[in-house]
């Protein structure tokens, strides 16, 4: 809205602008128009059907309710008072200031605040988006905002050969509906040649209905990488985790399960019939049962955008719930697909190469990498904690036992099957994360701390990490894949890409210790050798893959899930050697009327060797 002034004031004065550039006039203009104020007659017709209609006066002149009019006209009133809102472009150019900020755009003409205060309008030509993009580059603009226009055809990246090598911070603001033009954009900050890859940051707000969008992206983004390069990575860049995808298979299925909990009445943020009246789809049959044919995500997720803001916070904090320990239960399986995993090392050492088959018509061979990896801690850092420990309901802890320290946060509850929320908490510690149950928290050794405590912890393992390194052997399926891909290990299917700091990188698919003998049998080749009984142990933990521990019979080592925590179990022991399985270490314990033997996980590798007679 402009504030006009006479044309007969001096150029002076009319060089003054005071315009604000915000659609308020749209929204209130919109009101004028569609608010309902006619009078409404309300009658039944023959078939006994509840009628309204518009009433008119004797000359035939609508009727309008003058408190719907009241109504209104203080609705109007209201919004004209409130602050202008402006548009993101904007208000970044005034909190920074254009000489801090580039911008590549389409506009032609743009509103900014000179060194005194006073708004001026400026044009800018074809020409000012070069400009501007080279300022950025030389470093001179510490701060680039480009749209559609200059998302196609140049580069913002931290080049070698630029001035301004800093790393790049892409901040996606207004992602819009198309795959394809999102990353355009954001290929335009991260290219070859780099100093250093950004790090990307999709923005929303608290309004759980906007995840349509983001969802909508998050499933085009992986459809395009999958038709790219043949791998989710290409086009999601890892930007959003599984749970962001509500048009996936973990969604769908929670969202069947959420209609049943809602017919069932099990879910507190509403009642089947207030959903019902609310969005206006149809749940329920004429005999009083639930549809079949129940509506698609696609228009459930459009019904809810039109819910008051803290229903809809509700319903989706219950629905991705149900999401989450969908995901959660996969990840735990092994079976969530989360495309290509990027592995950083510090050095890279192929100790042996093997060739598993040649293809007959091109030649192209499928190997097996024996690696020896040097790996470097990266801990979070003490500030970073400390930013963490600022949100709602975060406590500052240290382990009573070990004295590791951890920041505990609220994370959202799964609901379980029956429509019972599992409220958890998740653990951020300097080198990763974990979630664990309320109920579990209370029976673990960690303890509020004051912050002089948690700071020397944390410092302490941050130093301890960062000052060693890890040495690991890892072995790589790469090469063609395709053909061979089912000889490989079924049970934990995972593709990763190992990148050091050389820039090598080799792309294949993990085989754990324990299967490379079965998978040299295969292929006609002798791969036997002894496992090391720390991978060994580290193999099942991680993959879940079952082994037999060598020098026993049957005794098998397994990864078990009991009361939600991950532990070492030893299957198919003797039960006549009981009393000397338990002085080794292991401990037992009776679930569902089975004895069942465990091996503590900080012992495991020792036991283990034990067990298998010292070889």
């Amino acid at each position: 809205m402009e504030s006009m002034s006479s044309s007969r004031k001096s150029a002076p004065a009319r060089e003054l602008l005071d315009i604000n550039l915000d659609c308020k006039e749209y929204v209130v203009d919109y009101l004028v128009r569609a608010f309902p104020t006619r009078q409404m007659r309300v009658f039944t017709d023959p078939d006994g059907n509840v009628r309204s209609e518009p009433m008119v006066d004797d000359q035939g002149h609508p009727v309008h309710c003058r408190a719907a009019i009241e109504a209104r006209d203080s609705m109007v009133e209201q919004l004209c008072a409130l602050p202008p809102v402006a548009t993101a472009l904007d208000a970044i150019l005034e909190r920074f200031g254009a000489d801090s900020v580039a911008e590549v755009t389409g506009r032609t003409r743009r509103l900014v605040l000179d060194r005194a205060g006073q708004q001026r309008l400026e044009r800018r030509s074809p020409r000012s988006n070069l400009a501007e993009a080279q300022a950025f580059m030389d470093g001179s603009k510490k701060l680039l905002v480009f749209s559609d226009a200059g998302g196609t055809g140049r580069s913002y990246h931290a080049c070698l050969k630029a001035r301004n090598q800093a790393r790049r911070i892409h901040y996606l603001l207004e992602p819009g509906w198309r795959a394809d033009a999102a990353i355009q954009g954001l290929g335009r900050t991260h290219r070859s040649a780099q100093a250093s890859a950004p790090l990307f940051r999709p923005v929303t707000t608290d309004v759980r209905g906007e995840r349509r969008f983001i969802s909508t992206i998050a499933r085009r983004l992986d459809a395009l990488g999958a038709l790219t390069r043949g791998q989710r990575q290409t086009g999601g860049q890892n930007l959003f985790n599984p749970a962001d995808n509500l048009e996936s298979d973990y969604a769908k299925d929670a969202l069947t399960n959420w209609y049943r909990l809602l017919f069932a009445g099990k879910l507190q943020s509403i009642t089947c019939a207030d959903f019902q009246a609310r969005s206006g789809l149809v749940l329920e049959t004429e005999g009083g049962g639930l549809r079949d044919d129940l509506p698609p995500i696609q228009r459930w997720l459009n019904r809810l955008l039109a819910f008051p803001i803290a229903l809809q916070n509700a319903i989706f904090e219950e629905y991705l719930g149900l999401v989450e320990a969908r995901i959660a239960a996969a990840r735990e399986a092994g079976t969530l697909d989360v495309g290509v995993e990027t592995l950083l090392v510090e050095t890279l050492t192929v100790s042996d190469d093997r060739i598993l088959r040649t293809d007959p018509s091109s030649g192209a061979t499928s190997h097996l990498l024996t690696l020896d990896l040097e790996r470097r801690p990266r801990p979070l850092r003490f500030e970073a904690a400390l930013r963490l420990a600022e949100r709602d309901g975060a406590c500052l802890l240290v382990n009573d036992r070990s004295g590791r320290p951890a920041v505990r946060l609220h994370a959202r509850s799964l609901l379980t099957e029956e429509g019972l929320p599992l409220r958890r908490y998740e653990l951020v510690r300097p080198l990763r994360r974990e979630h664990i149950g309320h109920g579990q928290f209370e029976e673990t050794h960690w303890r509020p701390a004051d912050s002089t405590a948690f700071a020397a912890a944390w410092n302490a393992e941050v130093e301890e990490a960062t000052a060693s390194t890890q040495s690991e052997t890892m072995h790589l399926a790469t090469g063609l894949l395709l053909p061979i891909w089912d000889a490989l290990p079924g049970d934990h299917v995972q593709v990763l890409r190992v990148v050091d700091e050389k820039g090598r990188s080799l792309l294949g698919r993990p085989v754990p210790a324990a299967a490379v003998s079965e998978l040299g049998r295969r292929f006609g080749l002798d791969l036997d050798h002894a496992v090391p009984f720390p991978a060994l142990v580290s193999g099942v933990l991680e993959t879940g893959r079952s082994c037999a521990i060598p020098g026993t019979l049957s005794a098998q080592l397994k990864r078990s899930l009991v009361g939600g925590e991950r532990r070492l179990e030893l299957a198919g022991f003797d039960p006549a050697r009981l009393g000397e399985l338990k002085a080794l270490g292991c401990f037992t314990e009776i679930i569902r009327y089975q004895t069942r033997l465990f091996i503590p996980v900080t012992r495991a590798a020792e036991i283990v060797e034990r067990l298998s007679g010292g070889r």
